[in-house]
C-alpha cells in the first residue's frame, strides 16, 4: 500500500502543478509553449523538399531507320513511295536537374545524344520542350534549356563544394527510374574514387562516386544530393554484376565539364581563354591561357568576378551567356577582386582560327598540316579516311625526328580525332615545351592499281 500511494503521488503532483499554473496563466498560453515537432520531418524529408522542384523527367524522341532484306526489296520496286514513309520512332526516358533559374538543365550526354526532340516534365506536372545547348561524350554531361515563356523562372539546385564529400554520409538519388516519374532513394556514399566498368574491361575510369542508393535505368542524368539538398553528383550508371551498386559523376567533374561546354570557344568559336568555376558566389576564375584575350588583359587564376559590363552576374550561366552573345568587335569590361584589391580590365574576344591554326602547329612540331577538301580526298583516294594531311615537314624538326612524312594523314592527336586545324592546334597548345604528343597516322602507299593504307603512331617532342 505504501508503494501504491507513493506512485499515485508521483502521478498526481504534476497534475496539481499544471492546474495551479493554468489558474495563473492566460487561457490557451500553456498549449503554445512547446508545440510538438513532427517526427517524420527529418533531414531526408527536408532535403527532398528543397531539391525536388529542380528535378525533371527527360523524354526524348529518336528516329530509327530500319533496313533489312524485305526493306531493300520494297525500296528497289517502290522507292518514290517508300521514301515518304516515316522511319520507326523510339522514345526513351531519363532524368535531369535544373541548375539555373532561366531553365538550364544538366543531364547525361548519352540520354539526349541521338534525340530528335527533347522535352522535360517538371515536378508540378508541366511538360515543356527543350533545346540542346551543348555536351560531350567523354564527360557524359549535356546542357539543355527549357523553352519557357518570357520572364518565367525555375527553381535551381545548388552545387556542393568540389571535394565536400564524406565517406559513409547519407546521399539521395532522385530521378525517373523506369519512366515511373519523380522518385527518391536513400543510401550512403560508398566510395569517392571508384573506377566504373567499361564493357568487359576492369574498372578503369577514375573518380566516379559509388552509392548503394537505388539507381536504375531512367535515373541517368538525375541528381545525387547530400542532406543539405546540394548537388554532389549526376547519376550515370549501375553495376550489372552487383546489387545496390550505382555510380554518379562527381560535382567536381560536372563543374569542369560545364565550364568547358558552355563557353564562347565551344558554342561560338570565339576565344576568351579563361575557365570560370560554375558554382559559388562570387564566381572565381580557375585557369587562364597566357596568350589569350583573358591572359593579355591581366586576369589570373583565383580572381573573383564582381561585374561584367557593369552588371553583377547572377551565376555562371548568366556570366557565360554574356560572353557567348558578345561579338569580336565589342570591348568587354570586367571588374575582378584580387585579394583586397579591385581591378578593372578590358578585353575583346577573337575568332579561335586567328590563333589556333597551321602556324601554331608548325611552331610546335615542325609539320605543316592542312584540312582535307573533297578534291584532295578524291585525288589521293582517301575518301574512306578522315584526318589532316601532312603538307610538309621542316628539316631537323621534332616532326622530322619522329619520321613524320609529307603525304601522311594524321587521324588523331593524343587520342582526340583530328578533323580540323583549330582542334588540333588547341590540343598542342595545351602542352608545354618538351612534352610528347602522340600522332596516330595513316601512310598511303600505291601498290600498282591498289592503294595500301598503313596505320601507325609517332611520338613528337614539342618545341
Amino acid at each position: 500500500m505504501k508503494v501504491s500511494s507513493h506512485l499515485i503521488f508521483l502521478i498526481r503532483k504534476p497534475l496539481l502543478l499544471a492546474s495551479a499554473l493554468c489558474g495563473m496563466a492566460p487561457h490557451g498560453a500553456f498549449a503554445a509553449l512547446a508545440p510538438e515537432a513532427d517526427v517524420r520531418r527529418d533531414a531526408v524529408v527536408e532535403a527532398v523538399q528543397r531539391v525536388m522542384p529542380s528535378v525533371v523527367n527527360v523524354a526524348t524522341e529518336e528516329l530509327i531507320p530500319v533496313r533489312d532484306s524485305v526493306e531493300d526489296l520494297f525500296r528497289e520496286f517502290f522507292d518514290p513511295y517508300h521514301r515518304s514513309r516515316q522511319p520507326n520512332t523510339q522514345y526513351s526516358l531519363g532524368s535531369g536537374v535544373i541548375i539555373d533559374e532561366d531553365g538550364f538543365v544538366l543531364t547525361n550526354f548519352h540520354v539526349v545524344n541521338r534525340a530528335r526532340r527533347v522535352w522535360v516534365k517538371l515536378s508540378d506536372g508541366r511538360e515543356l520542350e527543350c533545346d540542346r545547348v551543348s555536351g560531350t561524350s567523354f564527360s557524359d554531361v549535356a546542357l539543355l534549356q527549357i523553352r519557357a515563356s518570357k520572364g518565367e523562372k525555375f527553381t535551381a539546385a545548388k552545387f556542393a563544394s568540389d571535394d565536400d564529400l564524406l565517406l559513409g554520409e547519407t546521399v539521395l538519388a532522385l530521378g525517373n527510374p523506369f519512366g515511373l516519374g519523380g522518385s527518391v532513394s536513400r543510401g550512403i556514399l560508398s566510395s569517392k574514387t571508384r573506377r566504373p566498368p567499361t564493357e568487359n574491361e576492369p574498372l578503369d575510369v577514375l573518380d566516379w562516386l559509388q552509392t548503394d542508393a537505388a539507381i536504375n535505368p531512367g535515373n541517368s542524368g538525375g541528381p545525387l544530393v547530400n542532406l543539405r539538398g546540394e548537388l554532389v553528383g549526376i547519376n550515370v550508371a549501375i553495376y550489372r554484376e552487383g546489387h545496390g551498386i550505382g555510380f554518379a559523376i562527381p560535382v567536381k567533374r560536372v563543374s569542369a565539364a560545364l565550364a568547358e561546354i558552355y563557353s564562347p570557344e565551344v558554342l561560338k568559336k570565339m576565344w576568351f581563354g579563361a575557365r570560370v568555376r560554375p558554382r559559388g558566389f562570387p564566381l572565381q576564375i580557375m585557369s587562364v591561357q597566357v596568350e589569350s584575350p583573358a591572359g593579355k588583359a591581366g586576369l589570373r587564376a583565383g580572381d573573383e568576378i564582381l561585374r561584367l559590363n557593369g552588371k553583377t552576374p547572377r551565376g555562371f550561366i548568366d556570366f557565360a551567356h554574356e560572353l557567348i552573345d558578345a561579338k569580336d568587335q565589342r570591348d568587354l569590361s570586367l571588374v575582378v577582386k584580387r585579394g583586397v584589391e579591385q581591378k578593372t580590365v578590358s578585353f575583346r574576344l577573337v575568332p579561335e582560327k586567328v590563333f589556333f591554326n597551321m602556324d601554331l602547329i608548325r611552331k610546335k612540331t615542325g609539320a605543316s598540316l592542312q584540312e582535307l577538301t573533297p578534291e584532295l580526298e578524291q585525288g589521293l583516294g582517301l575518301s574512306s579516311v578522315q584526318g589532316l594531311l601532312v603538307a610538309g615537314v621542316e628539316r631537323e624538326s621534332p616532326a622530322a625526328a619522329a619520321e613524320l612524312e609529307r603525304g601522311m594523314l594524321v587521324t588523331s592527336i593524343d587520342g582526340q580525332v583530328a578533323t580540323d586545324l583549330v582542334a588540333a592546334a588547341k590540343v598542342l597548345y595545351a602542352k608545354a615545351k618538351g612534352e610528347k604528343s602522340q600522332f596516330q597516322v595513316v601512310a598511303p602507299r600505291q601498290r600498282g592499281v591498289f592503294l595500301e593504307l598503313r596505320q601507325g603512331s609517332v611520338d613528337i617532342t614539342l618545341r
